[in-house]
Parts: C-alpha cells; structure tokens; sequence
C-alpha cells in the first residue's frame, strides 16, 4: 500500500494532457453514486485526478476544509488546481465536459 492509499487517497489514471492541472475528487466512499458518477464522467472524459476518502478517520481536516472554507455539505467536491473559484459539488457533467474542453482533452 502507498503513501497516499494509506492517507485515503487513491491516484487515478487519464491522459498525459491533463498532468498539467491538478483535480481532487473528494468522496463518501463507493456507496456514494454521484461519486462514482463524477469519477467515471473524468476518466471517460481523460482526466486525471486524485480521489480522497473524507470518510477515512485520518481525514478529519479534510473535512474541516470542505465544510469550513469551501462550505460543502454534499459530496463528492471536486477541487481543480486548488484554487477557490474552480470547485463544485455532487454530479456535474456539464462542469466536467467544460474542464475536458478548456484542456483540449478529447476522450
């Protein structure tokens, strides 16, 4: 297991042209369907991005993030290149198209 599976992360292929920026998925786990959806819409669409389990015990700041500065209450989060204003919540396919296009990734 690696560093970043042991911390609740798991890394998630795509395409060498999305290397570039850096995609979060913050999710509840595999139960959580819109979770699921979202991280299925960015592989399809060649993304790559980060999944981190906010359920995991050793991501209580995480947490703490999600809801304190970002003010979410829903997963999953998507946070692209950490910066305030490229972040959303739940299922959006239209967001993630939108990322797909403005990094010319063709799926």
């Amino acid at each position: 297991m690696g560093e970043l599976e042991r911390a609740g992360m798991q890394p998630v292929g795509g395409r060498d042209a999305s290397a570039m920026i850096s995609v979060t998925v913050y999710s509840t786990g595999p139960a959580c369907q819109r979770c699921r959806l979202t991280c299925r819409s960015l592989a399809d669409a060649g993304i790559r991005f980060l999944v981190v389990d906010v359920t995991d015990a050793r991501a209580s700041a995480v947490r703490d993030y999600l809801i304190e500065e970002l003010g979410y209450s829903e997963a999953p989060v998507v946070v692209v290149d950490d910066e305030p204003e490229h972040h959303w919540a739940g299922f959006r396919p239209d967001l993630v198209a939108r990322l797909a296009s403005r990094l010319e990734v063709a799926p």
